[in-house]
């Protein structure tokens, strides 16, 4: 494995929940690489298939049928022995959950809670050693009175310092990827910028492979290197963060771009994308987007597209890449 090999490799992705309404394809031939020191962020609306993806790579959906290949270094996760999980989650690729109110326990004091964390893979470290390495801890995500705090139950604590919380858990047995789910959601905008501030002071300093799964495309700007979109269970846009923002190809991405507050429109005026993200059990045929979509045309009804390199992008829509056929043409 060379110095530029992904930490983090998942080809041919698939999830799929048995319900009444038959198979519903969450995630539909995923393709994605993690490298160390380098953030990647997953965005798109709910349902779209962000938060069941890493689910499926970290072994967390027992009820569903998961097909493909999620390789942590040399290691394949998809059908991987519950020993092996163990000896990953948590050690080598940590998981930030969404809403940490619900993620901690309410009768477990926060000290207690990250003791347990460690002790699952850290069994040699004494009572002394786990509490003064989980004031450390809390210290370095900048919660006040550390040594206090650590003997406070999760409602003692604001919105922040439990996200805070949760962070420390994860990074607690210094794993080599971390996976934030919505690290952001239900905190204001500034405890949102203090949130992604330490998110990326850890990977920098840690050299963390940071994954973030998030709704916001506004959240990302700053703090991710590239960034996937998912729509109905796949991947439609890949791109580096600068370039995404500066020249989207993909409608959807676009129309994401476009419900971001901007200063110089009215305050009253929220843009929104019309309509619905599709049945997981129910697909459309053809581009599961073309329903919602400005620019469709026939071709979008017909087949869906594959992603396609256009400049530095991956793009999955034929309208791109009808247009750049005609360019390469002339």
């Amino acid at each position: 494995m060379t110095d530029d090999s992904p930490l983090l490799t998942l080809r041919d992705l698939r999830v799929t929940f048995s319900t009444p309404a038959g198979p519903a394809r969450a995630v539909r031939g995923l393709d994605l690489d993690v490298r160390a020191g380098e953030s990647i962020a997953v965005v798109g609306e709910s349902g779209s298939g962000k938060s069941v993806t890493m689910l499926a790579t970290l072994g967390l959906l027992p009820s569903a049928d998961v097909t493909g290949s999620v390789k942590f270094r040399d290691t394949e996760l998809v059908g991987a022995s519950t020993e092996t999980l163990r000896a990953v989650r948590g050690r080598r690729i940590s998981m930030v959950f969404q809403d940490p109110m619900t993620s901690l326990n309410p009768v477990l004091t926060i000290g207690k809670q990250m003791s347990l964390v460690m002790q699952a893979h850290q069994p040699g470290l004494g009572k002394k050693e786990l509490r003064a390495k989980s004031v450390d801890l809390l210290g370095r995500l900048a919660i006040p009175q550390a040594v206090r705090r650590i003997d406070a139950y999760p409602h003692e604590l604001s919105g922040g310092m439990r996200q805070r919380v949760m962070i420390a858990m994860a990074i607690a047995n210094d794993p080599e990827v971390l996976i934030a789910d919505e690290p952001t959601t239900a905190l204001d905008v500034t405890v949102q910028a203090q949130i992604m501030e330490l998110l990326s002071k850890l990977r920098d300093e840690q050299h963390l492979a940071l994954v973030l799964i998030t709704h916001d495309l506004g959240v990302v700007a700053g703090s991710a290197d590239r960034v996937a979109v998912m729509y109905a269970g796949r991947i439609v846009e890949r791109a580096p963060v600068l370039d995404l923002f500066a020249s989207p190809r993909h409608p959807y991405t676009t129309a994401l771009l476009e419900c971001l507050p901007r200063l110089d429109q009215r305050h009253d005026v929220v843009n929104s994308i019309g309509g619905t993200p599709p049945n997981p059990a129910d697909l459309p045929s053809g581009c599961p987007f073309a329903p919602r979509c400005p620019r469709v045309v026939d071709a979008c009804l017909i087949d869906e597209p594959t992603l396609v390199r256009v400049g530095v992008s991956d793009v999955a829509c034929s309208v791109v890449s009808a247009g750049v056929g005609e360019r390469e043409s002339v």
